[in-house]
């Protein structure tokens, strides 16, 4: 029998408060300062991926942790109501669920990027195990996805077994570590995990910080080096792939970001919906930028996420000799 799901995601799922954007330095002082816009949103670098995934056309399910409160009701509900299944979303009946909020900054007006503080409560997220991520999900996929490394630390310690049992059971791998908020980068567990990943989808600071390279491109050979084909968003720049022997880049997708909070994810669930579909890496590359551009088009990681027809005609506008220029991405 074929698997019941084409992807699993592991990992993070909360609720966003995404506020902004602000055009002056914040103000403490109990100074009360007003934005235009603000919005509560489903959040997690695991979650928007697999909402992302379920967008393009994916059967998607989730596996993590929340509590036993309004906000994780809240967040079972928005990922049900964009057809992830949730049945392996446990409840912790004493942690709270995480919470997140987000501060867009505007960009200057001498043309420097808009930018964005992130404050995380992690509740649940550092008491997730291994043990919430059912096995019998693990042989019922075709790929295995997990986010947010380094908030979940028990989850990360046991990630090298999980993919390990999910790659002898047929499924691929992917990681998408996300930040690190204390800065070291965890260059042993890494050396474990890595291996047993077939896909690693760092940003460019991201990669240049797990690699010690400065150089994009070095860097991504760097970590290709230890097993994975290495994906890295660069922005404005687009987006970069090395599998160990070559690189090969894809341009950003034209678009006038309203929001950029979640698109390197909505780029990840574009990445592996490639793969699954049998699209070449240059191909599922395209389809990644394109994917992670268009999720900027409304405020929060879900609201612009695109379909499948979506994003392959956007990531076909960026094709060589399309005549199109290339503006900002993910």
């Amino acid at each position: 029998m074929p698997p019941t799901f084409d992807l699993l995601v592991i990992g993070d799922v909360n609720p966003d408060v995404v506020v902004g954007p602000l055009t002056g330095p914040l103000a403490f002082g109990q100074r009360e300062q007003l934005v235009p816009t603000g919005l509560l949103t489903l959040g997690g670098s695991a979650a928007i991926m697999a909402c992302g995934a379920a967008r393009l056309g994916l059967r998607v399910a989730f596996a993590g942790r929340i509590g036993a409160d309004d906000t994780g009701a809240y967040v079972r509900g928005a990922l049900a109501a964009r057809g992830v299944d949730t049945g392996a979303l446990r409840i912790d009946p004493e942690l709270p669920s995480p919470l997140t909020a987000v501060l867009n900054r505007a960009a200057a007006a001498g043309g420097e990027n808009g930018d964005r503080a992130i404050l995380t409560a992690p509740g649940t997220l550092a008491a997730t195990t291994g043990d919430d991520v059912p096995a019998a999900l693990l042989a019922d996929c075709r790929h295995v996805h997990a986010a947010s490394y380094f908030l979940m630390p028990k989850l990360a310690a046991a990630l090298p077994e999980l993919f390990r049992t999910a790659r002898r059971r047929g499924a691929t791998t992917s990681l998408d570590t996300n930040d690190d908020p204390e800065g070291r980068w965890d260059p042993a567990g890494l050396a474990a995990v890595l291996p047993v990943t077939d896909y690693l989808l760092p940003n460019a600071q991201e990669a240049r910080a797990l690699s010690g390279a400065g150089d994009l491109e070095r860097a991504a050979a760097a970590l290709a080096a230890h097993g994975p084909t290495v994906v890295v968003k660069d922005g404005a720049a687009g987006a970069l792939a090395h599998d160990g022997s070559a690189a090969v880049r894809a341009p950003a997708v034209p678009v006038d970001p309203l929001d950029t909070v979640g698109a390197g994810d909505s780029f990840d669930a574009g990445l592996v919906a490639g793969v699954l579909a049998g699209l070449p890496l240059t191909g599922a590359l395209a389809l990644a930028a394109a994917c992670g551009a268009l999720s900027t088009r409304a405020h929060g990681g879900t609201g612009a996420q695109p379909t499948w027809d979506e994003a392959l005609a956007a990531s076909r506008t960026t094709a060589p000799g399309s005549g199109h220029n290339h503006g900002e991405s993910t």
